[in-house]
């Protein structure tokens, strides 16, 4: 798979933070461009689709690495 244009590494980061850097971010990509989220928690992103509007990204993959105890999404901006 190609290297993400973003990627955030949210390991650590207590949810309302890690959420507001995503969304500062995703703000600034362009269509088309895609982010790679690191976290520890697994519903992250039915959280981030609650404050990034559906129709403005595509959950591209979501992969749980290690024993379990991160997890990797990567989305893409739509040209919507």
């Amino acid at each position: 798979m190609q290297k993400a244009d973003h990627t955030l590494d949210l390991r650590g980061f207590i949810l309302p933070i890690a959420l507001l850097k995503v969304s500062q971010v995703f703000r600034e990509m362009g269509p088309d461009q895609t982010l790679e989220i690191i976290c520890h928690d697994s519903d992250t992103s039915s959280d981030l689709l609650k404050i990034i509007p559906a129709y403005s990204c595509e959950l591209i993959r979501q992969v749980e690495t290690g024993n379990g105890c991160s997890f990797r999404f990567r989305m893409k901006k739509t040209n919507r």
